[in-house]
């Protein structure tokens, strides 16, 4: 196990810049299955969720391989590999093959997306249960609804689903109500309708970003997807994809989102650049009204050339001054679908609230346990009450202290324990980190670049 000696207390200075979406990295991996020919994916984060997809596709007889941006080089070695940013994606001879499935990698992460781009692959199949962050159950109702509706049948048992082909066809489908508006669901229903001639309509589907990754790489294999009004998506299929292709992976709103709670918690002057800001306005305006103090450069474009970006400068509070101090909002701070609070940065306004004058309540209705898990943050000094396994009441100390602190089985609330033992005087130990390491890149050392202290412990 690794863990972080954290120095809490310091302030945080100048810029740092977003990293690219793991969400939006590993849906588009999963959809590069639907091309015969060569995909590559550029500016893919070096994360655990990232290797655990790529062993599930190596196993299935898939080519995964890093290489360079500019010249396509296959990484020769380790070294090499370190400063490859690129992902070729590339189905071996033979085609894909489940017969040396890793079960065990299928389980840990939200395989269940591979769905919609194996049943263009195989008529019947088996699919292992899916894992990923441990907050309660993981339903796959909006999958299995949704994917009916192009004449799939899946059977749950105990350890697999049952998949296979109604009749001898697959067919569009004219109208799919989505179930409940999941990201990995829309995504799974756009790869599955991509090679599925005809016109589908898929209603009630987030366009978060993480579905526009998904939806702007389609298109580059040819396949029309028109985003229409009230969270719809039409997908003109296409029988057949088999092209060479590149593209660029967008930024994430959840890195920025991150910076931005450690720059509030240690009361700092800090520079976020690369910005989605499409995906974070709303949590921006909460901000605003708890006090918070920021700017916004001009918009501009990511490399993908559909992503709108800015660099959100934030400034730090006098704190002698009543009207600069961080205040509770008079209302709770929930999460909803895509354009409302993301779901992932929801958790970030816990260590914010903790130092906000007031009571906050935080209502996670999502997730029957990852309420639970904000709890941790007492061991820091913070006074948070569960209501119940979705509600949780947030009174607003003065300072927080350092601890130890072993991170929880899950990667957002393991992040906002480290933001908050960024503001906690004193020294504190996180361990276990890999939950952390699943989402975040290289996070310690690119805190230490912008004023934090961090140590990394290796036992």
């Amino acid at each position: 196990m690794t863990g972080f000696k954290i120095t809490g207390g310091r302030k945080l200075k100048g810029s740092i810049t977003t990293n690219t979406s793991k969400n939006g990295a590993v849906c588009m991996m999963v959809a590069a299955l639907l091309n015969e020919g060569e995909t590559i994916l550029h500016r893919i984060p070096k994360i655990e969720e990232v290797y655990r997809y790529k062993e599930l596709m190596e196993s299935m007889n898939v080519e995964v391989v890093w290489v360079n941006e500019k010249t396509k080089q296959v990484a020769k070695n380790s070294q090499e590999e370190k400063f490859y940013t690129s992902l070729k994606i590339k189905i071996k001879k033979g085609g894909i093959n489940l017969k040396k499935l890793d079960k065990d990698v299928a389980n840990k992460i939200r395989s269940f997306t591979f769905v919609g781009a194996l049943i263009h692959v195989f008529k019947k199949f088996n699919w292992p249960n899916s894992g990923g962050c441990k907050m309660g159950e993981r339903t796959v109702a909006a999958h299995k609804y949704g994917l009916e509706y192009f004449g799939i049948d899946i059977k749950t048992k105990e350890s697999f689903y049952e998949i296979k082909w109604k009749g001898k066809k697959l067919a569009s489908a004219e109208s799919i109500a989505m179930y409940e508006s999941s990201d990995t669901g829309a995504v799974n229903l756009l790869i599955a309708a991509a090679k599925i001639k005809g016109e589908t309509n898929i209603k009630f589907a987030p366009q978060n970003y993480q579905v526009l990754d998904v939806v702007y790489l389609l298109e580059k294999f040819g396949v029309k997807v028109d985003i229409l009004a009230a969270n719809t998506f039409k997908i003109t299929g296409v029988e057949k994809i088999n092209c060479n292709v590149e593209h660029f992976n967008s930024e994430d709103p959840i890195d920025a989102m991150f910076f931005i709670a450690s720059c509030i918690v240690t009361n700092s002057n800090l520079t976020i650049k690369n910005s989605p800001i499409d995906f974070l306005e709303l949590e921006l305006e909460k901000l605003k009204r708890m006090n918070v103090k920021f700017n916004l450069s001009k918009k501009y474009l990511s490399k993908n050339g559909k992503t709108n970006l800015v660099d959100i400068k934030i400034f730090s509070r006098n704190e002698n001054n009543k009207n600069e101090r961080l205040v509770a909002l008079y209302d709770k701070i929930h999460t909803a679908p895509f354009p409302a609070i993301n779901n992932d940065n929801l958790p970030f306004f816990v260590p914010i609230a903790t130092l906000a004058e007031g009571i906050t309540l935080i209502h996670d209705w999502t997730w029957e346990n990852r309420a639970i898990y904000f709890m941790e943050l007492n061991k820091l000094g913070a006074d948070l009450r569960l209501a119940d396994q979705h509600r949780v009441y947030i009174n607003g100390v003065k300072e927080l202290k350092a601890n130890e602190i072993v991170c929880p089985p899950a990667l957002r609330p393991a992040a906002i324990i480290l933001v908050a033992m960024l503001a906690a005087k004193g020294v504190s130990i996180l361990r276990n980190v890999y939950s952390i390491k699943r989402g975040y890149q290289d996070i310690a050392e690119r805190l230490n670049k912008i004023g934090a202290k961090i140590e990394v412990l290796k036992d």
